[in-house]
């Protein structure tokens, strides 16, 4: 009995609602970022600029967080030689723990093999550990921490996104006695939009529920030593979990929580994803830790890349382009149709030479189909004048919306007066 046909069943069915993915075969440069080699076949190649890293601050081609990983690797070898219970607990990774636990003022932290996992297993394990626990989420959480929440057997409630006043109806509801756990972002990665954290930790000490919250697209991004959303504004005390990646802004690879010590012995010593899984090598932990070090000793590479993020909105709007608004890095530029944000990714590439994934449902509802753009410090201003240009072209070929050309409000910390800028007069013309 075949049983083919039920897989390609599912894929035609993606194919039919343009929902089917195609990985780009690149060769990014580390010398070049964020220019990388496109291998549109096996025998032919395009230079192209990549405009959708998570890599947000280029730290990946970091000249010390390379030599902390060939350097670790040369003594330690390349693997991690079993799980953190048998073998796989190497001194690079105890160091990185160390690291992770005083850049969010915690006096714990656990690393783990990815964002993804480190949500899965800490969310679920805290929440199972916890007798009677309800669990209060975010409607806009990511996928990682739903199944979280899923893979738990708390009790589990929906609160609208960032909304303040319903999650308030849900912990009153649930009353003084019962134990809680509210579980949210910092930074949402699609639309960009920031947590009210301080108003969540008020409501969460008035009802005497625990706090834990993904950092993930924050760390290393914000904050006087890169501690994220929390770091910056003063509020990492009051959140009992954190969670973030190494994956992103330090550009390497794992998870982690920072949390007081009991809690991450606790999750150590009960999470099942956590106890079978081979750990993170200590080439990868070394080069973390180098990365978490560079940008715990200044805000050099975060000033420049909240410039440029801010420059390509303030370019994009001024274009016209439906930049979705937000006040932080991430600069998502409305589509609503998904075959159309297919074409559009498409034609940026093929036509442009510039890598744009679309972003489309699931992981965004359907009708709000974007191109997720995340500009680096890397990304120069005559790049920004060029992706403007690009995109220009391609909502015309496509027959896109525009919006009646716009300035937008300009970070107060970004000094620098872009309506001087050649780059920026073109764009606005």
């Amino acid at each position: 009995m075949s049983y083919r046909h039920h897989f390609t069943k599912a894929i035609g069915k993606l194919e039919a609602e343009r929902r089917y993915r195609v990985f780009a075969d690149l060769e990014r440069s580390a010398e070049r970022f964020p220019t990388a080699i496109w291998h549109r076949d096996a025998e032919t190649t395009d230079e192209v600029t990549i405009w959708c890293s998570n890599d947000y601050l280029g730290m990946g081609r970091h000249p010390r967080v390379i030599a902390a990983m060939t350097e670790t690797a040369r003594q330690y070898g390349v693997g991690a030689g079993g799980t953190r219970n048998i073998a796989g607990t190497s001194h690079p990774l105890v160091r990185l723990e160390a690291d992770l636990a005083d850049l969010h003022g915690k006096d714990g932290a656990l690393v783990f093999t990815s964002g993804w996992v480190s949500n899965l297993a800490a969310i679920s394990t805290v929440a199972d550990l916890i007798p009677d626990c309800l669990i209060l989420s975010d409607a806009l959480n990511h996928n990682s921490m739903i199944e979280g929440v899923r893979r738990s057997s708390a009790q589990r409630m929906i609160f609208r996104h960032n909304d303040v006043a319903h999650l308030e109806e849900l912990l009153r509801a649930a009353g003084p006695e019962r134990n809680k756990l509210i579980v949210f972002e910092s930074l949402y990665s699609m639309d960009g939009d920031i947590a009210p954290i301080a108003e969540i930790c008020d409501l969460a000490e008035r009802y005497h529920a625990m706090t834990y919250m993904d950092e993930v697209h924050a760390v290393g991004l914000y904050g006087e030593h890169g501690g994220g959303i929390a770091d910056r504004e003063g509020l990492m005390s009051r959140v009992d979990i954190i969670e973030g990646t190494l994956a992103k802004g330090f550009g390497t690879l794992g998870g982690y929580i920072a949390a007081d010590r009991a809690i991450c012995d606790a999750v150590r010593s009960y999470a099942p994803s956590f106890i079978f899984t081979t750990a993170l090598p200590p080439a990868v932990a070394a080069a973390a830790s180098e990365a978490v070090r560079i940008l715990k000793q200044g805000n050099e590479m975060r000033e420049r890349h909240q410039r440029q993020a801010m420059l390509t909105k303030h370019a994009l709007s001024a274009a016209g382009l439906p930049v979705m608004a937000n006040p932080s890095h991430i600069v998502p530029v409305l589509v609503g149709d998904a075959e159309k944000c297919k074409a559009a990714s498409d034609l940026l590439l093929e036509r442009h030479n510039i890598y744009i994934q679309p972003i489309n449902y699931p992981t965004v509802p359907k009708g709000t189909e974007r191109l997720r753009i995340t500009p680096t410090p890397f990304h120069s201003d005559g790049h920004v004048a060029v992706l403007v240009d690009a995109l220009v072209d391609v909502w015309k070929t496509l027959g896109l919306r525009f919006e009646e050309p716009k300035i937008v409000k300009l970070h107060r910390k970004v000094a620098v007066d872009f309506c001087s800028f050649p780059e920026f007069k073109r764009a606005a013309e």
